[in-house]
């Protein structure tokens, strides 16, 4: 009762994570801002391609703590809401897509952000880079 038993990502799961998100902005053409964090927000692993936007990292960043706060994608935040939340938590919470939770099985471990491209850009490298884990 007192204590939990707790999933979290590896390295290897960042690395590979990282690698899947490199290849998929490559194969798009879009150089991406990537960052994985763990279910805490605690960032575990990131990277700037060559070429990214350099302030897209914080964005990216705001994307996946958001997305692991929630429990869903960073753009699951309504609307009408967003630039009060932003403004409330000094821009640790976004909704601009492309950040996505990683779950195993129903836990969240984590989040993913990806910042320099269109949302639906973003979106996909965070799904590439989720999907090179599940099994």
């Amino acid at each position: 009762m007192y204590f939990a038993d707790k999933k979290e990502l590896t390295h290897a799961a960042v690395m590979t994570m990282l690698n899947a998100g490199i290849a998929q902005a490559e194969a798009d053409g879009q150089p991406q801002c990537i960052v994985i964090v763990d279910a805490s927000g605690e960032t575990l692993g990131q990277i700037r391609m060559s070429g990214a936007k350099f302030l897209s990292l914080k964005s990216a960043r705001a994307k996946a703590r958001t997305a692991a706060s929630i429990r869903a994608p960073s753009d699951a935040i309504p609307e009408h809401v967003g630039v009060l939340i932003a403004a409330a938590t000094e821009g640790d919470v976004t909704r601009l897509g492309g950040g996505l939770p990683i779950f195993c099985g129903d836990q969240v471990v984590g989040g993913i952000g990806v910042g320099s491209g269109s949302s639906d850009q973003d979106t996909a490298v965070a799904q590439a880079a989720i999907d090179a884990i599940s099994g």
